[in-house]
């Protein structure tokens, strides 16, 4: 399911990451560890950084060797069954995802374009095909209360 970006869902984040957050002013700290590794990555999502009288949400990434900002961040989708959660900004058809799993790897994928979430991607390029597949959960289906069973 697609989140929008606010507080009322960071207890998604929290469960899919299966990490407690520390709240400091509008950020939300998330400390993630590897499994039998002394890796850690820390994400902080800031909602509400105004910037030319405009709010916009931000997730930063620090980890071993690499800082990561998504700006802009609309929505999330958080995979108890993945065990990630996808953050994404959609702007002029293309999508943005950063991917932060629970052992604290972190995948990103930047403009991709919006008709690559949606089509055969067994007629793409492998290069192409990774970011779209990884992306393709960001596009508008709405499956709350769907269910085999009826």
């Amino acid at each position: 399911m697609i989140h929008d970006f606010s507080a009322d869902h960071i207890d998604d984040v929290t469960r899919v990451l299966d990490s407690e957050y520390k709240k400091i002013g509008d950020i939300y700290r998330f400390i993630l560890y590897a499994e039998n590794s002394e890796m850690k990555s820390v994400v902080e999502i800031n909602m509400g950084v105004e910037h030319e009288g405009k709010q916009v949400n931000l997730v930063s990434v620090y980890a071993h060797n690499v800082f990561l900002q998504l700006h802009n961040c609309t929505g999330f989708v958080a995979s108890d069954t993945l065990q990630q959660v996808t953050f994404f900004g959609k702007t002029g058809g293309q999508t943005t995802g950063l991917i932060i799993e629970r052992n604290g790897s972190v995948n990103m994928y930047a403009n991709v374009d919006d008709t690559l979430l949606s089509g055969d991607f067994t007629k793409l390029p492998p290069e192409i095909m990774m970011g779209s597949i990884a992306l393709s959960l960001t596009e508008s289906l709405d499956f709350e209360g769907f269910s085999f069973d009826e």
